[in-house]
This record gives C-alpha cells, structure tokens and sequence, in this order.
C-alpha cells in the first residue's frame, strides 16, 4: 500500500469493566481482527482498560470517608496497570507480530509517583511494539478527579506513521487550546481523540479540531451497558441501582481536513469501523490554513511546552 495511504481501525468496544486480565484478553482479539482486516493503526477509548469510573456518578463519589468509595477505589487499582511491570507486554509483543501500531487509553499505576495514585494515561505502541509515549491526562474532569491525579506534559509528543505524524489526547483535554496547539506545533496531522463513550463528546468536537487544524481526527470511544459489569463487581446492586440501561452508547467517527464528515458517529454497535485514509488530503487543506506554519505569528504568540516527567524526588546517589 501506498505510503499516502494508512488504514484505521476504530476499536468501539466495552470492557470486561474492571478486570484487567478479561479486558486485555479483549483487546488482543480486536488487535489479532483488526490486523486480519489490513489495519495499520487500531484505536482503543479512554480508560477502556479496565475501565470508565462510572460508579463515581453512582454511588456518591463526592461523600467523604465512605466504605463504598474506598472498596471501589482499591478494586480499580487493583485492576489498572503498572506498564513498569510489564503488564502491557502481551499486547506490544502482538502488536510486533502483526505491524499494527495501537493507540491504547488506559488507567495507569504509575511506579514513578509511588505506585498508588491512578493516571488516566494514553499509550502510543508503535508497529514494532514499542511504547513510544504515556500521555497522563493533564487534567481530570469533574468527578474523575476523585479517583484520578493529574497527569504532565511528558506524554505531548507525536509520532511517525507512513507520510502522517499522529498524536493524541484524553477526552475533554481535546477542548484545551494550549494542549492541541502543543500537537499542532510537533507537526501533528492526524490527531486521535479517544472518550469514555458518548456522541455528545464527539460530534462536535471531531469536526471543529479537524477544521482547525486541516488534519485528519479520528474519535474513538468505548460502549458501556448493564451486562457490561461482571457479577462479582463490588456493590454492584449498588451500582446498578441508579445506572441507565446505557451508560456510554459509543460516537466514533472520523472527519477529514476540511472539516467534514468521513464517518459520522457510530452509535451502540460494537465492533471495528475501519476506513483508508489518504495524506495528500492534508496537504490540499493545509494550503490555505496551517496553524503552525504560514498561519502563526510566532513573533506574537508563542507557546511554552514542559514535558519532563513529574516526580516528588529527585534520587542523587
């Protein structure tokens, strides 16, 4: 295939919610399809392993001191992941065999910040099964903030795919000015938005940064209903008891370099939505519009990037 050309694989599945080992079994069979049907690039939501923090929203998060809310928060550490621990080696060793690179939302028990906190964190794995980057989400939203600490700029990098340079982030940081034009600024041209789940997210957003930026977006999310949750969940009665039918109904899409539509949001169906896109079409918009090219006035604005890795010490032996 033509290096111009990338075929994508938008991975719109649920979890095995909160159990790591069933979701990542999952994932592996999506990677092994996906790879069957000549994708080059699959794409897996926000937090999608092992999981969405529903309960958050559920079972009074915001209450102070509760049983329920330790016991749900030990249950979802318990099942997030160490990558230090090798715990992502299945999926990069897969990813290796079937030159497929992934995009992959976890929840993250970071070792470098003690090993405790969780991060929702974005893992680049590239076709050699590499972990090129872990982008912590800079900024939890709302509710998300109970369960998950706020991430750093080391994970703002981009990466080499054929002619395209891709990159991503979590959810409603896509609505963060600052972090898109830190993409835009490393040559970014096909920017991947991945969601808990919801055509409320996506289908504005898709076509707006795409519009933006004349680069390709692709918005992947997750699928969530009742049969979702495994029976031996901790306070699933609980859980269930003010939870809808559906708690996430998917939206992934994708919307091309001016802005339109190349696949409208795709709703409660799980499964893969592939499509070939082809980078010439980048170049045709960026024509009239580039956001860090003849379009910028770095004399006037300008943006500063951190992207060191935050730790609370700094070991001097």
């Amino acid at each position: 295939m033509s290096s111009n050309l990338l075929t994508v694989g938008l991975a719109q599945i649920s979890p095995v919610w909160l159990d790591k080992e069933k979701t990542i079994e999952k994932i592996l069979t999506t990677i092994e399809d996906a790879a069957k049907q000549g994708c080059e690039l699959v794409i897996f939501g926000e937090a999608l392993l092992p999981g969405y923090p529903f309960w958050l929203a559920l079972t009074g998060g915001a209450e102070w001191n509760t049983k329920i809310n330790k016991e749900l928060h030990a249950h979802y550490a318990n099942n997030s992941i160490q990558i230090e621990a090798g715990e992502l080696d299945e999926i990069c060793k897969l990813c290796a065999q079937k030159n497929s690179a992934v995009y992959l939302g976890i929840i993250e028990r970071a070792k470098d910040r003690g090993g405790h906190s969780l991060y929702c964190s974005l893992v680049y794995i590239n076709h050699e099964g590499k972990i090129k980057s872990v982008h912590r989400k800079l900024q939890p939203t709302y509710d998300e903030r109970l369960t998950w600490a706020q991430g750093d700029g080391n994970g703002l990098q981009v990466h080499s795919l054929k002619k395209f340079v891709v990159g991503g982030l979590n959810c409603w940081e896509n609505w963060m000015p600052l972090s898109r034009t830190a993409l835009y600024g490393l040559g970014e041209n096909l920017h991947i938005a991945v969601w808990p789940g919801s055509e409320n997210n996506t289908k504005d957003i898709t076509r707006f940064i795409a519009r933006e930026s004349r680069s390709y977006v692709i918005s992947v999310s997750s699928l969530m209903t009742h049969k979702d949750f495994p029976k031996d969940t901790p306070y699933l009665d609980k859980i269930l008891e003010n939870a809808p039918t559906i708690l996430a109904n998917g939206g992934s899409c994708i919307a091309g370099p001016d802005g339109e539509w190349i696949i409208e949001p795709v709703l409660n169906k799980e499964g893969l939505i592939i499509k070939t896109i082809d980078f010439n079409r980048v170049l045709e918009e960026r024509q009239n519009f580039d956001p860090a090219g003849h379009y910028s006035r770095p004399d006037v604005t300008k943006l500063v990037v951190n992207r060191e890795r935050q730790r609370i010490i700094d070991i001097k032996d």
